[in-house]
């Protein structure tokens, strides 16, 4: 049975077992669904705790993790698995009446300098609705953002 704990309340949740860890920050989640749809046995947003390490294999699980476009869940691999790929190349794609979607090592930096992320995946806010701005919240499918 998979462990949830969190690693800061209301903030940051893991999941692991003895063959890899996936994490979860859902403040960045905008509930795409590629992971329900990627490997239901293991993401399934009814059940309680909604990810279940033990149901598919580690590699299976890392490649949906790796469909997750915001960067929300990431893994850390605990056996002889290939880690979580990172590009120094960095590419930012609009996405049609959505965010945009950065892919590549980023670091987003504050108005005061300091660093509010570092992330392989990100989804920024195009619609400028976002409560968690810079980040998408996933506000434009509500207002109707066109662009």
């Amino acid at each position: 049975m998979a462990d949830e704990q969190r690693r800061a309340p209301g903030v940051e949740r893991e999941y692991r077992n003895e063959r890899i860890a996936v994490y979860w920050a859902p403040q960045y989640c905008i509930h795409t669904a590629n992971c329900l749809n990627a490997q239901p046995d293991v993401f399934d947003s009814m059940r309680r705790p909604w990810i279940d390490v033990s149901a598919a294999t580690a590699d299976e699980i890392a490649d949906a993790v790796m469909t997750c476009p915001t960067g929300a869940l990431t893994y850390e691999r605990l056996d002889d698995g290939a880690q979580e790929p990172s590009s120094d190349a960095v590419t930012v794609q609009p996405r049609a009446n959505g965010p945009l979607f950065v892919r590549g090592r980023v670091s987003i930096i504050d108005a005061r300098g300091e660093v509010m992320r570092e992330a392989a995946r990100m989804a920024l806010c195009r619609c400028g609705g976002s409560a968690n701005k810079p980040f998408c919240d996933g506000t434009h499918r509500s207002i109707g953002f066109r662009g």
